[in-house]
């Protein structure tokens, strides 16, 4: 769970500490105060999308932590740390720090440890789920319908939809190396003469491997020949002649034979300085046959300044050396084969295309199979909580079908067959708001009030087959009154059981249900905007619901109905307290 939030210069927010407790913590105060900020800061800290925007006027960065708590050993964020070479310590205690900066550079932490976004992003989304008002939205578009559904049973399909992606990355390639053989005449001509110019080109030049590193290597001896001479030469010199070094090593190994027949102890040392001697001898030979034999050669170096120059030209159409080139080559030369008998590879890879299209078919109704047995399950889940949202009447029904296909798809067992990267299956929402009409696209006949009410029984749903320690409600409930409004509030408290719950609400009856009620305000102090976040009493609580439920001046008779609500809410929260003990 969220332990505490601290957010710093981000948007009209100076400097906020923010304390969250277990069960349901509501947030409420009047439009544009920063409750929605608070929550934007929380989406910035588990990797959503930042902005230089997000940045307070004046200020050089924003800065947000949260501190959670994991009591969850077996929670997914353990192993995923692990992986990550992050050190989650026995408190169990995990602190995300996201920075942004006024020139819109992003810095990311885990426990103090420098991560990229995506690792910030993939270990806070198995902490947090938000829930915004634009997740309407998405369940109003069919194509995200799918993935809801693999949400809900994404432990048993993840296998089994890998091993599809598996097939499904073999069966584009394959269908691009059709295409690619498959393309028109001219155009095929036109590459084969430009390939085999290529090719021509290279073969002409006879490398062999790694020529220019040997070329550029013996140009810069020929050029340096002067210099190599002389340092080679008087190196020599050092060390053979008169007084030279040789001289010297062979009266040093003469004084110490002799002291070795009066000290056998210096025997060793006898033999070491012998040996020395007669190595630096033979090298001093080396030495002189090395430099007598430099020969000062300037055709040769013509002839290598041309080379490197020809073997340049290719590398700028080629490659950046011969190896490169060498290999563009031996590329070239199998496509120019493969064009030359592109009818037979296209029948070879056709055949291997339909292999995989089978095989891919297979795990495609695999997939179909658990899509289906799972959206019977999810619909009735969803089915049983629209009854407890008054939505009793209302049939909800997942259709699992196939997408339509056409003829530039693959024919198996007589059918034409479109594959996706998430398999075939279509997946849409039906909906049947009243007795006796048919279920029809929940896009086309559904409302706000129940758009909002659909969206939060899948929430209910989720929050018990996912791991996430806290679930975030951004104005859940728009669209709804009424009972309705209290039935939402039950729900949400409901899931507060399980798991930590932060929610937006203009709705007095969400508010009541609070286990922790937060009033977000915001004041002008020496020219600045400052929002502040204040934990309500009893009494100010009263106070607060009230305002919601008049929309203007409280009166004694606000009040009383807010003390009302917030007693028949205490009630309710009781009977819930008995069910989970």
């Amino acid at each position: 769970m969220l332990i505490e939030l601290s957010i710093k210069n981000f948007a009209i927010i100076e400097n906020l500490t923010v304390p969250f407790e277990k069960g349901l913590t509501v947030l409420t105060g009047e439009t544009g105060a920063g409750k929605s900020i608070i929550i934007d800061a929380i989406s910035l800290l588990v990797g959503g999308r930042g902005s230089v925007e997000f940045v307070r006027h004046g200020a050089n960065r924003a800065e947000i932590q949260g501190l959670f708590f994991i009591d969850n050993l077996s929670h997914d964020i353990y192993d995923k740390a692990l992986q990550l070479g992050i050190e989650i310590n026995d408190d169990q205690m995990v602190v995300l720090q996201r920075d942004i900066t006024s020139q819109g550079k992003s810095i990311c932490r885990v426990n103090g440890k420098l991560v990229t976004l995506g690792i910030l992003r993939e270990l806070g989304e198995s902490l947090v789920d938000i829930h915004g008002q634009h997740e309407h939205q998405h369940l109003m578009q069919v194509e995200r319908h799918l993935s809801l559904l693999d949400q809900f049973i994404v432990d048993k399909i993840s296998d089994a939809l890998n091993e599809y992606k598996n097939i499904y990355k073999t069966f584009t390639e394959l269908k691009g190396r059709v295409k690619q053989f498959s393309e028109n005449e001219q155009k095929i001509a036109h590459r084969l003469d430009l390939l085999q110019y290529q090719l021509k080109e290279i073969e002409k030049s006879n490398l062999t491997p790694d020529e220019d590193v040997h070329l550029t290597e013996e140009r810069f001896k020929l050029s340096n020949g002067e210099k190599l001479y002389k340092t080679i030469h008087d190196s020599y010199h050092a060390l053979y002649g008169d007084g030279k070094g040789l001289d010297w090593l062979m009266d040093a190994m003469n004084h110490v034979v002799e002291a070795a027949t009066i000290d056998k102890q210096l025997i060793p040392l006898k033999e070491t300085i012998s040996n020395c001697y007669y190595l630096l001898e033979e090298a001093t030979f080396s030495l002189r046959d090395y430099y007598e034999g430099i020969e000062f050669d300037p055709d040769r170096l013509n002839l290598i300044e041309g080379r490197l120059n020809e073997i340049s030209q290719l590398k700028r159409k080629y490659g950046h050396d011969v190896t490169h080139i060498l290999e563009y080559s031996s590329k070239i030369e199998e496509e120019i084969d493969n064009l030359l008998n592109r009818e037979a590879k296209i029948e070879e890879i056709q055949n291997q295309l339909e292999h995989v299209s089978y095989d891919l078919y297979l795990e495609a109704k695999n997939l179909t199979q658990i899509r289906t047995t799972a959206a019977k399950d999810l619909g009735d889940k969803i089915q049983q909580h629209l009854k407890d949202l008054y939505m009793e009447k209302t049939k909800f029904y997942i259709e699992v079908s196939e997408r339509a296909a056409s003829e530039k798809d693959p024919a198996i067992d007589g059918k034409y067959v479109h594959f996706q990267e998430d398999g075939i299956d279509k997946v849409e929402f039906l909906l049947s708001t009243n007795p006796g009409e048919p279920l029809k696209p929940l896009a086309k006949i559904a409302s706000g009030g129940e758009i909002s009410r659909i969206m939060l029984a899948l929430k209910s749903i989720f929050s018990s087959h996912h791991g996430v320690t806290s679930l975030i409600f951004d104005e859940v409930d728009t669209g709804v009154s009424g009972r309705v409004a209290q039935a939402i509030a039950e729900k949400i408290y409901k899931i507060s059981t399980d798991s930590q719950v932060l929610c937006i609400t203009h709705l007095p009856q969400v508010a009541a249900m609070a286990t922790t009620h937060l009033y977000i305000s915001k004041e002008q102090l020496e020219n600045k905007t400052v929002t502040k976040v204040a934990t309500l009493t009893k009494l100010e609580q009263v106070e607060e619901v009230a305002r919601m439920l008049s929309g203007a001046e409280t009166t004694k008779l606000t009040r009383e109905n807010a003390k009302e609500l917030l007693d028949q809410a205490e009630k309710i929260k009781g009977v819930y307290v008995k069910l989970t003990n």
